[in-house]
């Protein structure tokens, strides 16, 4: 029997780079999403029969925070992550064999800003605020449903790092042209993890059917920003970079469309029970995933 997995707005960063390493591996995976030849989120029966026998669903939908919070794009952030979730919610308690997993998607800034202490999932504060009260609400849909059948985890997401997407563009961009110093104070803490350390996650989740639950997914050498920007212009062979102020990071995220939370915003968050259940990290420490990720840029070039 073909194994099947579902990927549920598997069409970004993170859903891509799962859909070529489960393909690979011989698996049939299958897409919920809104582009054309893919399991379309208006055809309930259609999910339902893409998640029948699945071994794994993973909820990766949701419009990107990468804009700026007016109205219409707030309500969009929220909606198209509690509207989807319950959507598939739903879609599993109509099947018949049901997924044995599902994991979905939230994130690490849930928690509050951060600058004294690390937040793990026994000890961390939830923060106040837009995004926290987006994570909050998705956590909250996702949890509602009691599925017998299927174990749940949410993935607590740090920023994720890899050469073919992520927040990796722009921090590039800025020690390319020479502004690859601290942004603001660059106190504030910069949690992270490797695409491969999430896809191994996803993976070593799908292995351990004794877990289940929340999970902070960021590696467990998260650094301050100022380190950050000094990892770069070392991983890209640049000996400094200027700084930028608050007020200039304010006046650039209007002209680019985008907040200043993404760059501010102190997120210290360690993967506790991750580490306690014996996960351990490919890319531990910034420095090598950098490395890796400049080497890839410059075979893509």
């Amino acid at each position: 029997m073909l194994k099947k997995i579902v990927l549920a707005g598997g069409t970004g960063f993170i859903g891509q780079y799962l859909e070529r390493a489960y393909t690979n591996d011989g698996y049939i995976v299958h897409i919920i999403s809104r582009q054309p030849g893919q399991v379309s989120w208006n055809d309930e029966r259609a999910i339902v029969d893409a998640l029948e026998g699945a071994e794994m669903l993973v909820n990766l939908a949701g419009k990107s925070v990468n804009c700026r919070y007016t109205e219409k794009n707030k309500r969009e952030i929220y909606e198209s992550r509690t509207r989807t979730t319950e959507a598939l919610g739903t879609a599993i308690l109509k099947c018949k064999t049901p997924p044995k997993l599902w994991i979905n998607s939230s994130t690490a800034t849930i928690y509050r800003h951060a600058e004294d202490r690390p937040m793990t999932e026994s000890t961390g504060e939830l923060g106040t605020g837009f995004s926290v009260d987006v994570g909050k609400a998705w956590e909250d849909v996702f949890f509602r449903f009691k599925l017998p059948k299927t174990r749940q985890a949410a993935l607590r997401m740090a920023i994720v790092l890899g050469a073919d997407g992520g927040v990796m563009e722009p921090y590039v961009n800025m020690v390319r042209f020479g502004l690859g110093g601290k942004q603001g104070e660059g106190k504030q803490m910069f949690s992270w993890v490797h695409i491969e350390d999430v896809c191994r996650i996803i993976e070593f989740l799908k292995q351990r059917k004794d877990l289940q639950g929340i999970f902070n997914v960021s590696a467990p050498n998260p650094v301050t920003n100022k380190e950050l920007m000094a990892h770069m212009r070392q991983a890209m062979g640049r000996r400094a970079g200027l700084p930028a102020q608050k007020w200039m990071l304010e006046l650039g995220a209007m002209v680019l469309g985008t907040e200043t939370e993404l760059i501010l915003k102190s997120r210290w968050v360690l993967p506790e029970r991750l580490e306690k259940e014996g996960f351990r990290f490919q890319f531990d420490h910034l420095d090598r995933a950098l490395w890796q990720i400049v080497q890839e840029l410059k075979q893509e070039q």
